[in-house]
């Protein structure tokens, strides 16, 4: 079993190596310095940890999304 730190890194690289597609967000000043100041910590980019926090979105609303029914729909 790979621990979480090696499975983030081993996401990471498969997520950075992926095709992007460029968008623009507007985010606080509170968030922005918060995602810069980890970024200076980390070395990890900023648009990394906005990818990943669409993913975590992703995974709870899974069940709201188009083509994702559920038993209680069927």
């Amino acid at each position: 079993m790979l621990s979480r730190d090696t499975s983030f890194h081993i996401f990471s690289h498969i997520a950075m190596a992926r095709k992007k597609v460029s968008t623009t967000i507007y985010i606080t000043p509170e968030q922005n310095e918060l995602l810069k100041a980890l970024n200076q910590k980390t070395k990890v980019p900023v648009a990394e940890y906005i990818r990943q926090g669409i993913d975590l979105v992703l995974e709870k609303y899974k069940a709201q999304l188009p083509g994702q029914s559920t038993f209680d729909e069927l």
